[in-house]
Parts: structure tokens; sequence; C-alpha cells
């Protein structure tokens, strides 16, 4: 059997993690913060980036991560009377107590014992490195990593794709990205990869099992 006939890429927050909206919604309530009042002040704060992507200052990255808060802090002072919350950091806050998803870590694992080449593809801020590698062991997990901040790429850019394909030694048609960003899913498609939009683990896990079916067998 060709083992590495499919390459399994896979996201880390919403899919490794609960949902993004579950940390955000811990990270608001352990601050003292109006979700809604925090996503107004990062829309206006990425949009003097250039972008609608409250992630990409900071996972490219364009700004440290500590220049971001400050500029975040001010227009909440500014712009919402939100004062007293000067936040000076976010990944101790945004990790402290967030829970890795056990189940697609087995699902994983699966795959990698079946013969598929499994890796990770998240656009990573350089700050968060440290934390998201003590949920998961990257050595037992992942046949490779690939982080926005290292690589110079970021989801869903042609170029994130390309250099995920090369690294795993198989064509853009053999590589399945999991994501549960619609918007990285479709980059993926794009590239000429085949996709799986994570919105929950059981379903993610019988359409991976599919694909894994199909290809593994193939290579037999």
């Amino acid at each position: 059997m060709n083992t590495r006939r499919i390459a399994v890429w896979t996201d880390f927050g919403g899919v490794l993690t609960p949902p993004i909206q579950h940390t955000m919604g811990t990270f608001c309530a352990a601050q003292g913060l109006d979700p809604q009042v925090l996503l107004q002040a990062l829309g206006k704060v990425t949009a003097r980036y250039g972008t609608t992507d409250v992630m990409e200052p900071i996972d490219t990255p364009l700004i440290t991560e500590e220049e971001w808060l400050a500029q975040i802090s001010e227009v909440l002072a500014a712009d919402h009377g939100v004062t007293g919350k000067r936040l000076t950091s976010l990944a101790d806050a945004w990790f402290d107590g967030r829970e890795t998803n056990h189940e697609w870590v087995a699902v994983l694992r699966k795959a990698r014992d079946q013969g598929a080449f499994v890796g990770m593809l998240s656009n990573m801020v350089p700050t968060w490195d440290a934390h998201w590698r003590r949920m998961v062991d990257p050595a037992e997990l992942f046949d490779d990593v690939l982080l926005s901040f290292e690589v110079g790429h970021r989801k869903p850019s042609p170029g994130m794709f390309a250099l995920a394909a090369e690294r795993a030694g198989v064509p853009a048609g053999s590589c399945v990205l999991i994501d549960d960003l619609a918007h990285n899913c479709a980059g993926a498609e794009a590239a000429g990869w085949q996709a799986v939009h994570f919105t929950d683990t059981t379903t993610a896990a019988e359409r991976l099992d599919a694909l894994l079916g199909s290809a593994l067998s193939q290579g037999s």
C-alpha cells in the first residue's frame, strides 16, 4: 500500500479546540467585556490593516500582539468608554482552561495509523506557539506542522496550500483540509484540494473516514 497517498491537514482553533465563539465567550466573561463591544473594537483595528480577518494582523504577523492589544484597548476606551481594561497579553487568558478536542485527536491518530500523512495547518500567532503545544503533542500526532507566522503564508492563500502539498509530498488532489471556517475550505478547494468543513467531530470524522477509505483502498 502507498501509505502516503493522501495527506490530511487539520486546523487547530475551532477543530482541535472548542468553537472560537465558545473561547471568545469565556475570554470576555473572564475580562468583564461585552463580546459585541470587543468585536466592534476588533473590527475597527483590523480595518487599519486592509483586511476583515481579525487575526490576520497578528498571525501573519503585520504587528506584534502587544501593539495590537494596545490599539484595541485605545479603541475600547475612546469609542466605548471601557477603561481599566488595558489588555497587554492575550495568549495566557485565551488559552487558560481551553479544552483539547480529544475525540478529534483520536480521529487523527487513527488516520495516521491507517497510513495517511497527518499535519496541522494553522494561522497561528507567534506568542501562542508554546500554548497550543501544551494542548497536543505535535511530535506524536503530526508528520508536519505549518504555521502562518513561520512560513510567510496563511489560509486561505494559494501559497499556503501549495507549500502544504509540497511538504506532504503528494499532489493537491490528494490533500484534505479540515477547517471550521468556510472561506478556508473554499480556498483549499480552489487550490485543488478536498475539504471538510468542520462543524462537529462526528460528522467530520465520518466524512474523513469515507475519503480515507477511498484513497487508501486505491493504494492497496
